[in-house]
């Protein structure tokens, strides 16, 4: 009985309906990059410094120019070029009393700038960039930067819980039904991301977001690999990634020409709505619905695979077995993964690799611009690199093996990162570190549960990023909020500049009188108790003693 990769050599391993499919495919890979990236662009953070209104009125009625006005009302920068004053800081003065002149206003007030007091920004920020972004319309920045991280979180939230859940989804469900879906979800929350009054809806849609585009993402790539012959696999999961890098190129030209954050969201989620019409386009997984014992649903498929193909199904390749025998339809499970020592190896090895690959990939390209003046240019530059790394793999993946490969670009990447922290500063440079993409498809179901599981590994570096997210906001609360944000300061001496005498005096007093409490109800509690078990235990052995006698 012949296997479907037995029947994809006589009708096309990679012929007219798999490129078709492919290319269709491709485009989600595209249109994932927004979602993962699209931060950058999203909630870039420009210079910015205090709005003053009084400053403000005072620099319109003198004349001064933009510069002027910052060189006498905004503070300097902190020791070292720390930018926190200039930023966060304003000068407690009021701009509206008649003895500031026009020419060094707060000479009068002080010899030295430095010993005048500074205070919060009451009034809001003023923000040098032409667009806007989710920082600058909600402010999320001194005190408030916390959010900022909270919200790339929430997305990586969702890439974790959307990558373990989504596997087991497609086995059980099938890969058409869980696509669909999670194209409909991902384009509904995105067009009401853009349209989100506040903050916390931001974050809710993206978080929803996080949930199913990752997912979606991911059944791209098993289902484009489970429609090819085995000798396509590998080529078409790595150009299914080179997909992605096109995705960059695009984004950071839509981001120049729109750069404002709602319109930028809009323009780059309402496409996904054109993926629904997959529903039409493209049919379940053979291999899957072989794998539920759905072997005439899967004939069907491999007959319209055949005819869009121009080729005819041999007699004698009218039936179908699994590439694995079985006696009855498997169920998949997280425990496959891990069932055997040498399974279990290969999974915890893939897992860390994956989460390395992404703190690094991440960690550069969602800081472009830090070290260069263009953002676009820079992000266009960066995606640039990848291509030449994806034309290398494709090169020497068949020659060489996976292997070398692979431990040649984490090996080299690893060196680049070294070498980044001996280079000078003012010097920019662009390091790439080629990522190795290996496909090994195969027709058992735990293929989709075991890949999405590695995936989501590459998600574990949102709990480290939560943990310094906690701290930040227990050192911005004037008084700190609970136990653990207490015992966190009390090992802390100073927070963003600032002296935590006072918090550390409050959670040590606190901590005190919580332990007191407890120590109380637990004497309390002892006291209660222990008649009550002595009462107990002595009916006890009243009962023994009836039922001996009886």
């Amino acid at each position: 009985m012949p296997t479907v990769d037995d029947i994809l050599e006589h009708i096309g391993e990679f012929n007219f309906f798999q490129k078709q499919t492919f290319f269709l495919l491709a485009l989600m890979s595209v249109a994932f990059t927004p979602v993962y990236v699209g931060i950058v662009f999203l909630a870039f953070t420009p210079d910015h410094r205090c709005l003053s209104p009084g400053a403000a009125e005072l620099g319109r009625r003198c004349g001064w120019s933009a510069a002027e006005e910052l060189n006498y009302t905004v503070p300097g920068p902190g020791p070292a070029g720390d930018a926190f004053p200039r930023q966060c800081r304003s000068y407690a003065v009021d701009w509206n009393q008649s003895a500031l002149g026009c020419v060094d206003p707060l000479a009068g007030l002080a010899a030295n700038r430095s010993h005048l007091p500074l205070g919060p920004c009451l009034h809001g920020w003023a923000y040098d960039t032409p667009g806007s972004s989710i920082v600058t319309e909600f402010n999320l920045v001194c005190a408030n930067s916390w959010m900022l991280d909270l919200f790339q979180s929430a997305v990586n939230v969702g890439f974790f819980i959307g990558s373990v859940g989504i596997g087991y989804l497609a086995d059980r469900f099938g890969r058409k039904l869980c696509l669909l879906v999670t194209i409909l979800i991902n384009t509904a929350s995105g067009v009401l991301m853009a349209v989100s009054p506040n903050y916390t809806w931001v974050l809710i849609f993206r978080l929803i977001q996080g949930l199913v585009s990752k997912a979606g993402w991911l059944i791209g790539y098993i289902q484009i690999t489970e429609f090819v012959g085995r000798s396509y696999r590998r080529t078409v999961g790595i150009v299914y990634q080179v997909a992605f890098t096109v995705g960059l190129l695009l984004l950071a030209g839509v981001a120049y020409v729109l750069p404002h954050w709602r319109w930028l969201q809009f323009t780059v989620t309402l496409p996904n709505i054109c993926f629904l019409l997959y529903y039409w386009c493209i049919p379940e997984s053979p291999r899957w619905l072989i794998s539920q014992s759905k072997n005439a649903k899967a004939m069907r498929i491999l007959k319209y695979i055949a005819k869009k193909n121009g080729k005819s199904l041999p007699a004698s390749l009218q039936s179908l077995r699994p590439d694995e025998e079985v006696d009855e339809k498997l169920n998949p499970s997280f425990l496959d993964l891990i069932r055997t020592p040498q399974i279990r190896k290969h999974t915890l090895i893939l897992m860390y690799n994956w989460f390395t690959s992404s703190v690094l990939y991440q960690g550069l390209i969602m800081h472009m611009g830090l070290a260069g003046s263009n953002i676009y240019l820079d992000f266009f530059y960066s995606a640039l690199v990848e291509f030449p790394a994806a034309i290398i793999i494709i090169l020497t993946i068949d020659r060489i093996g996976r292997r070398y490969p692979w431990a040649t670009s984490n090996i080299v990447a690893g060196a680049a990162c070294l070498a980044s922290v001996f280079i000078p500063e003012g010097i920019l440079v662009s390091l790439s570190a080629p990522q190795c993409v290996t496909s090994v498809a195969s027709s058992h179901p735990s293929w989709s549960t075991g890949l999405p599981i590695s995936g989501m590994s590459s998600h574990w570096w949102f709990l480290l990023w939560l943990a310094w997210l906690l701290g930040d906001w227990c050192c911005c609360s004037r008084r700190p909020k609970g136990r653990l944000c207490l015992r966190l300061l009390m090992k802390l001496k100073t927070c963003r500049g600032r002296e935590l005498k006072s918090s550390i005096q409050v959670g040590a007093n606190s901590v005190a009188s919580w332990k007191r409490k407890k120590k109380k109800k637990n004497m309390r509690l002892n006291l209660y108790l222990i008649p009550s078990i002595e009462i107990k235990s002595h009916e006890l052995k009243d009962r023994k003693i009836q039922t001996k006698e009886q």
